[in-house]
């Protein structure tokens, strides 16, 4: 079953990861759509972070009621740094007839050559970048080393850039939701109204665990 990879720390999940979520399963006609919470991710050190139970439960409440969505405690349960590389490897060992795309936002991959195993990721799935409003797309070729973007060319009749390994990266305009997770905690923390930026049911468990308070 051909499915995308979403994943994040979700502190909290809100509905612009949602809408991406839907936006990318009906582009590109996917079965599913995994969301996957991180243990530790590596590029946010600074702060700490929600429990990932905590984390995790708020995914599930958000996606319950679409049998397209569902929610992975995998990386939860690794411990540690979570690396994406690892996650996909994974995942293709495990479902090896599977087509994996692996969405990241523009901010992600204008930063990708600083992840870990960056270059694997391009051929372990395909690669879905995603608008993110106040972050400008750089080009494939300033993105990413001339030893990785030599291995694309754009295929203007799929409107992708097609790869090795009949792997690509495409490019697909989302609706644009300035919603952030930081905006969320910072406005339970000051008391404000956090309706219609996400669903209800995680506003309930957030206001019900007395989480970023």
């Amino acid at each position: 079953m051909d499915c995308a990879i979403l994943g994040g720390t979700f502190d909290p999940v809100h509905y612009g990861h949602l809408r991406v979520a839907e936006e990318v399963k009906e582009c590109l006609r996917l079965e599913r759509v995994i969301f996957i919470p991180a243990a530790r991710p590596p590029h946010k050190e600074e702060r700490s972070f929600t429990a990932a139970e905590h984390r995790l439960h708020m995914v599930r409440l958000a996606i319950e009621g679409n049998p397209a969505f569902e929610a992975s405690e995998r990386e939860i349960q690794r411990g540690g740094a979570s690396y994406s590389v690892d996650t996909l490897r994974e995942i293709a060992g495990e479902e090896p007839d599977s087509e994996l795309h692996f969405i990241v936002g523009a901010d992600s991959f204008n930063e990708i050559t600083t992840w870990h195993e960056y270059e694997e990721l391009f051929k372990l799935a395909n690669i879905i970048v995603v608008p993110r409003p106040g972050y400008a797309l750089r080009k494939l070729e300033n993105a990413l080393p001339v030893a990785v973007a030599s291995h694309f060319w754009y295929d203007e009749a799929r409107d992708i850039y097609s790869g090795d390994g009949d792997r690509f990266i495409r490019f697909v305009e989302t609706t644009a939701m300035g919603i952030s997770a930081s905006e969320i905690r910072g406005r339970v923390k000051r008391g404000a109204s956090i309706r219609y930026l996400l669903p209800a049911p995680v506003a309930e468990y957030i206001e019900k665990e007395g989480l970023y308070r």
